[in-house]
């Protein structure tokens, strides 16, 4: 065991500097993004009551996103692409404190507040995507998210349970909104700390000036259908946990133990996962965790209680890292073959990529909201998240069609080119 465990640390060791620098800069980031993406719509939850606030909330942070998208193609032209990474995650502790000056949680403060959090996930996730697309290939990229969401899924075991308990010793004194700043002063820290870690990496710009494309090659369109399937729940997975624990148990406390049940099992399982599992089997990885994500959307709808969201939580510790390992090597492996087809930067196609998550955002943000204005917030709880899960299942078959197109073009290219394609940033990291 000893010996197999000192294999993977050199088998770490061996990879290039910026593949290390990202690794180590994510994983620093990562202690803060349970609290950015739980505790801070459990905040909003705890002050309003509404979770109707806390869907517009996420809304307004949708609607950033894309947006710093666009004027992160134009920044890349001037600035290196750490500075703009590094001020993405630096945004964010800034938008935790813009909430927490808040004296009331208006929608009108919630909106800006949520503007500059989504101008922070613009940043970290535009330059993020791109570059491990730059610095991996696709036969090494399960390996890649594999680690990353190994490291990912730790932290979440041990930060929510420090947090939410954290939260909770606070509001039992009666003085809760303190326990928040704090917790806000340490991620604002944090995020300085993974900022500087960025910069020790040889980071390079795309080359390609030009980003912003109205038409593409058919075989991208069946990408962003891909993309606004997946947007219809990412919403839902980041606040269904903190409204559907507020409402039904009320502590943070609660929140955080049920996100951290089971999540050492799930860390374990994605490292082997991305560490064994070839380019071939991923559509099987992308099918175990649409499914295991409608049944929770299932358990959740027909129970709708204390046991059915520790439940809902404990599929969703293996269902959210089993869709993102699978997906992102896709979307790149996607990106690869049409930058070399038509000759494109690859942040035009993550930009454009950007902008199917956010209809697909919208669509299932909105089938919420509608539900919760027509009838109530909890049928809204109970069956917008079956309703996004159910439609999320078609992915299957889209992104298996993807991939079974992605063999016959790559077999039509020129030689040259499909080594290019193959062999991609192979100088860079090595498995």
């Amino acid at each position: 065991m000893l010996n197999k465990l000192k294999s993977e640390v050199g088998h770490f060791k061996s990879q290039s500097h910026n593949f290390k620098v990202l690794t180590l800069t994510n994983l620093i980031y990562s202690i803060v993004l349970p609290v950015i993406d739980i505790f801070v719509a459990a905040y909003v939850m705890r002050s309003s009551n509404d979770p109707v606030k806390v869907v517009v909330y996420q809304l307004t942070i949708y609607t950033g996103i894309p947006l710093t998208f666009l004027i992160n193609g134009w920044l890349l032209n001037r600035f290196p692409i750490k500075v703009l990474y590094s001020l993405g995650m630096v945004l964010s502790g800034v938008s935790m404190m813009i909430m927490m000056s808040l004296k009331t949680l208006d929608i009108a403060g919630i909106g800006v507040a949520g503007i500059v959090m989504g101008m922070s996930f613009g940043f970290y996730w535009a330059n993020r995507d791109f570059l491990p697309l730059a610095i991996t290939n696709d036969k090494n990229r399960n390996y890649y998210y594999g680690l990353e969401t190994f490291f990912y899924t730790i932290i979440a075991v041990i930060i929510p349970v420090i947090i939410g308990w954290f939260i909770e010793f606070y509001a039992g004194t009666g003085d809760a909104k303190l326990a928040y700043k704090i917790v806000t002063g340490i991620v604002f820290v944090i995020t300085i700390g993974a900022s500087l870690m960025c910069f020790t990496g040889k980071f390079e710009n795309p080359t390609n000036k030009k980003f912003l494309y109205l038409k593409f090659d058919p075989y991208w369109y069946r990408l962003l259908f891909l993309a606004i399937l997946k947007g219809l729940v990412q919403g839902f997975l980041v606040t269904a946990p903190a409204m559907l624990i507020m409402l039904l148990l009320g502590k943070e406390g609660a929140l955080g133990t049920a996100q951290s049940v089971g999540a050492i099992f799930a860390a374990v399982l994605m490292y082997i996962i991305g560490r064994k599992t070839n380019p071939d089997q991923r559509i099987y990885v992308f099918g175990t965790g649409l499914l295991l994500f409608t049944i929770a959307a299932l358990i959740n709808g027909v129970l709708f209680n204390e046991t059915g969201v520790i439940l809902f939580m404990l599929f969703l510790l293996l269902a959210k890292p089993l869709l993102d390992l699978a997906y992102f090597p896709i979307q790149f492996s996607v990106i690869d073959i049409l930058t070399k087809k038509e000759k494109r930067s690859e942040f035009a196609y993550i930009l454009n990529h950007e902008a199917g998550l956010y209809i697909g955002r919208l669509t299932g943000a909105g089938t919420f909201l509608i539900l919760a204005y027509c009838f109530s917030n909890e049928i809204a709880l109970r069956y917008a998240i079956i309703i996004v899960a159910v439609l999320q299942l078609s992915s299957f078959w889209v992104a298996k069609k993807i991939i079974s197109k992605g063999k016959e073009m790559t077999a039509l290219l020129p030689a040259e080119t499909e080594a290019e394609i193959t062999a991609a940033t192979a100088s860079h990291l090595t498995i």
